[in-house]
């Protein structure tokens, strides 16, 4: 088989009587794409009414919209809504677009053209501000529901997004585009703080962090959302619309058809790559894979992590984590204080305390001993060492596409 590796692949050929197998997303019919799945979804809202049909001439329309950092394709999804807001009685004057960025850098012009596309200079687009905010309340858990004045002040609020698994608060969508979209850093410190919790993982909708986003959004009040679910090239094949809750369930429950991997059991030894270049251009991006990987290798086991990384590890932050912290502190670390881009140092600390990793990429040898890893030059090389460490009968499991595969253990 072939493994993604930067710009290349490496050719894998392990012991067929020890190969558990290879993990890939699910074939899934796909019956419409981009706009036309979009104006299916409005034609067919879940749990709720047309948004047409919802919406009063004289209210004030805010779409919370997904930053330039999001896949979400909202050139594409947002006319079709607007459209049906319009014929509805509400006029391009009454709509206003928020980009919510939670923790990420305000947006240029061109880039709130780029994701506006053709409603770029007729309707209103605004990026969030975490310094304007009202206070609507606390969660149970402690968040404060600080979310920005422009939502809070509008009649009809409705969220937009695409539904991916997030590797600690189980899916994105939803309520997300409230909590972290248009809220403040520190409301989503004391949110995201429950990274490390046992039951905060992809895949799981009964996440801690879920729970306390959809609190959040409940507490806000969204009337209606839209959703999407994306292929691998970012184009929009399934979308939702409708109740916030029930609409994002339907929508998560397409994406488990797509990339969920049911197990019957774990392996001694994971083989994992991002699939190669672009995703594996530095660690930052490569750990969504690993963090996946953990979900398929039994406690003790090796991880193999197949990433180039040749441009580093993406984040200053991150590296300091990375390179100063024991795995022990940066999760102790993170519970006490969440930092943009040490979360995912916390994240990989965690696969750590779960597996051996052994690292095939281009970085220096002493930068990744340093990390805790293992280093090599060669796949064939780590796999030799993984099975002198798990023995000769270990069990494989090789996923050459991790970021876009979730293993589900079920016994």
């Amino acid at each position: 088989m072939k493994i993604g590796y930067d710009h290349t692949e490496i050719e894998f050929n392990p012991p067929a009587e020890r190969l558990l197998g290879v993990l890939l997303p699910n074939a899934v019919e796909v019956e419409r794409t981009g706009a036309a799945a979009v104006e299916y979804a409005l034609d067919h809202p879940i749990g709720d009414k047309k948004v047409e049909e919802k919406v009063t001439p004289g209210e004030k329309v805010c779409i919370i919209a997904s930053d330039i950092t999001r896949p979400m394709p909202s050139a594409i999804a947002l006319p079709p809504l607007i459209k049906r807001l319009n014929a509805a009685g509400i006029p391009d004057d009454d709509i206003v677009i928020v980009f919510g960025l939670g923790s990420h850098r305000r947006h240029t012009e061109e880039e709130k053209k780029y994701l506006a596309g053709e409603l770029y200079g007729r309707i209103e687009c605004i990026d969030s501000d975490p310094d304007d905010v009202v206070r609507l309340g606390v969660t149970k858990h402690g968040t404060p529901v600080d979310i920005f004045r422009r939502v809070v002040e509008s009649d009809f609020i409705i969220c937009t997004g695409n539904i991916e698994y997030h590797y600690f608060a189980g899916y994105s969508g939803g309520a997300k585009a409230v909590m972290p979209g248009v809220s403040t850093p520190a409301a989503i410190r004391v949110n995201h703080s429950m990274m490390v919790g046992a039951d905060a993982y992809a895949g799981n909708i009964f996440s801690p962090v879920r729970a306390d986003i959809e609190e959040a959004g409940d507490i806000l009040g969204i009337d209606y959302i839209l959703n999407a679910v994306l292929d691998e090239h970012k184009r929009i094949i399934y979308a939702v619309a409708g109740d916030v809750t029930a609409a994002h369930r339907d929508g998560a429950a397409f994406l488990d058809k797509l990339y969920r991997v049911p197990l019957r059991r774990r392996a001694d030894i994971v083989v994992v790559s991002p699939g190669g270049y672009p995703k594996d251009q530095n660690m930052y991006q490569a750990q969504k894979a690993l963090d996946n990987s953990k979900h398929a290798v039994r406690d003790g086991g090796t991880i193999i992590w197949v990433a180039g990384c040749k441009e580093g590890l993406g984040s200053a932050l991150f590296e300091k984590w990375m390179t100063e912290y024991t795995p022990d502190q940066m999760i102790e670390n993170i519970k006490r204080d969440f930092k943009l881009g040490a979360h995912k140092a916390a994240a990989i600390a965690l696969v750590m305390k779960k597996a051996d990793i052994y690292l095939v990429s281009e970085l220096d040898d002493g930068l990744v001993t340093s990390m805790g890893f293992k280093p090599f030059k060669s796949l064939d090389d780590a796999f030799l060492a993984a099975t002198a460490a798990q023995g000769d009968d270990s069990k494989i499991y090789v996923m050459p596409y991790g970021g876009s595969t979730l293993p589900i253990f079920e016994g």
